[in-house]
């Protein structure tokens, strides 16, 4: 075998080679810049909200108890546990014209979800609700979540199409003092930070981009008014449309079976293949319900993260692609007496059997044996977030769909189209299927605005270089301020971030009563509770930069850069982190009672 080929079994030496050439092929200067749409004059158009029409309202001046920045699962669900908690005046503030976060921007055709329905979507028993398929819609999840937030009544207050420009701590009124891009002055004892993981649209810095002649969007922002349609409804308007379609993840997966349908041509441009997983969507069956005991949610969300730990379960109940091949390539089995250098060997090995499964399926569905091989992921498992499908391969059949593999990006953006390889492709349309900026974005720049605490310190500032926490929940210097976990943030990385959102709310809820209980007015971390939270996280980092390395370039490395990474931003637990062993700190935490590593200063009595 020579040096780029595949290996038709297992040959570490020559799997290595395949896969460092193909990674090589993507290093390439340039390839992680991407417009700050924030600043960009020409494509700030992309953030506009085209599904809900913006109304003019009077700036708001309000004292608030809780001021929540995000409407998406992680902001809804806190604020129904704040309501739970007996907490009467909560305000959401997002940007989006309505509740869902990610959600409610991801309205693409063919969008849904690929971590299971029933354990994906928050408070199910809660709303004695129960999915109607086995992995739910884009649509389904965010009428969900609006059942959530009118449930709660979360809605009458919420502040929507409007940014939080600053908020600032000010220690004489024991309030934090929230202005927005509409006017409003809001006041709050609590401020909630719930700007999700993925609530930043990604797009590329392709040159040219601003010359293109048609029509172009991001998935993000789907243009229904150009393609005609809605989402689950054929696309009407593109019969006589030539489209093209740049990205293979997540977003260009879903919306490909779809476009291919309605247009006339779909032009596919390709810098990596996604290894795709079978999907195996299905509705859900009649008697499901009839096998449910109280508490079974949660359960089901445990037995699941049970098996992306490793920890055995008498059943796997989510049985998928998630626990069938990410859990094992995660948790390689490991026999007494084996050396590092066998177990790295094992774990290889069953890498390489995952991948030659996904390898074998595009060889299988897709006809066209050049087309197969361009879209046959050569990486390990891990090194790229996985997708199911299972339409999407089957749509490179089709005559009207055409793949582009650049694994060098697109070179520039003409009047006509994209430019590769010296080709000028001319298109119509060109929808940006590209995603949103990775989970370990800082925080600051997914918050959007300076929040700043005593002593004019920013939290930008703070945690320039990693997460300076207790919990990942609270920081010192930031009174009455709670962030909800995610990754880089100190908590733990989770498949099913709902089940995270969840534990966080609960947090959250659970310490505001104890604060409101004990009459405390305002809460800070001390130095020694924050000290030795981030001592902890320091003691579990794995540098995995060497092997992050050797990873075809994407949001998992850094873009190919792992060793940006900072220790500091790590999990509790060794790797993604132990979600058990960090709940238990939460629960116990909570069950004591006594807020330690708090510095408490009590409500004034009214005179």
């Amino acid at each position: 075998m020579t040096e780029g080929e595949p290996a038709t079994e297992f040959d570490r030496e020559a799997v290595h080679a395949k896969y460092l050439a193909e990674r090589d092929k993507r290093l390439v200067p340039g390839r992680a810049e991407i417009r700050d749409l924030a600043r960009d004059e020409h494509f700030a158009r992309y953030r506009e909200d085209p599904f809900t029409p913006v109304t003019d309202r009077a700036p708001v001046t309000d004292d608030a108890d809780v001021v929540i920045v995000g409407g998406g699962i992680a902001g809804v669900v806190v604020g129904a546990k704040l309501r739970q908690a007996g907490i009467e005046r909560i305000r959401i503030v997002d940007q989006a014209g309505g509740i869902g976060g990610t959600w409610f921007w991801n309205r693409y055709p063919g969008v849904m979800c690929d971590v299971e329905s029933y354990i994906y979507l928050p408070m199910l028993e809660e709303l004695g609700y129960v999915p109607s398929t086995r992995y739910a819609s884009g649509e389904e999840i965010r009428g969900h979540l609006e059942a959530i937030a009118e449930r709660f009544d979360l809605v009458p207050d919420a502040l929507f199409h409007t940014a939080v420009t600053a908020a600032a701590w000010d220690d004489d009124a024991a309030r934090w003092r929230v202005t927005t891009d509409r006017g409003d002055a809001l006041t709050a004892r609590y401020y909630v930070l719930a700007v999700g993981i993925l609530n930043l649209l990604k797009l590329p810095a392709i040159p040219g981009m601003e010359d293109f002649a048609g029509r172009s969007f991001h998935t993000a922002r789907w243009d229904y008014g150009y393609t005609g349609g809605g989402p689950g409804q054929p696309l009407t308007e593109l019969a006589d449309k030539v489209v093209g379609l740049v990205g293979t993840g997540a977003s260009g997966i879903q919306c490909l079976p779809p476009l291919a349908e309605g247009a006339k041509q779909v032009v596919v441009f390709q810098r990596t293949p996604s290894a795709v997983g079978v999907r195996g969507n299905r509705p859900t069956e009649p008697t499901f319900t009839e096998r449910l005991a109280p508490g079974w949610q949660q359960a089901r969300m445990d037995n699941f993260q049970s098996v992306m730990l490793g920890r055995p379960v008498d059943e796997d109940l989510t049985d998928d692609g998630w626990t069938l091949h990410y859990a094992a390539v995660h948790h390689p089995p490991r026999r007494e007496g084996m050396s590092g250098r066998d177990f790295m060997r094992v774990a290889e090995e069953l890498d390489y059997g995952v991948m030659e499964e996904h390898r074998t399926r595009v060889a299988e569905v897709v006809r066209d044996e050049r087309v197969a091989e361009s879209l046959k992921p050569y990486y390990r498992y891990l090194c790229k977030r996985p997708c199911f499908h299972d339409e999407y391969l089957e749509a490179f059949n089709r005559a009207n769909v055409h793949l582009v593999d650049c694994p060098a990006g697109i070179e520039r953006v003409t009047a006509a189209g994209p430019v590769v390889d010296g080709r000028q492709y001319e298109v119509d349309c060109l929808v940006y299927g590209t995603g949103f900026e990775p989970e370990l974005t800082p925080l600051a720049r997914r918050a959007g605005h300076a929040v700043v605490g005593r002593g004019g310190t920013t939290l930008a500032d703070k945690w320039a270089d990693g997460a300076v926490s207790l919990f990942g929940l609270m920081s010192r210097g930031f009174p009455n301020l709670f962030i909800m976990p995610a990754p880089a943030q100190q908590a733990v990385v989770t498949v099913n971030y709902t089940q995270l959102a969840e534990l966080g709310a609960e947090f959250v809820g659970r310490t505001v009563a104890l604060l409101e209980a004990k009459g405390v007015e305002t809460f800070d971390v001390s130095n020694d509770a924050e000290d030795a939270w981030v001592q902890k996280i320091l003691e579990s980092f794995v540098d995995g930069s060497f092997v992050l390395s050797a990873c075809t370039p994407s949001r998992i490395n850094n873009e190919g850069d792992p060793g940006a990474m900072k220790p500091r931003n790590s999990n509790y637990g060794r790797g993604l982190g132990d979600f058990f062993a960090y709940r238990d700190v939460l629960e116990q935490w909570l069950d004591a009672g006594a807020l330690d590593g708090l510095e408490l200063a009590p409500r004034a009595l009214d005179p």
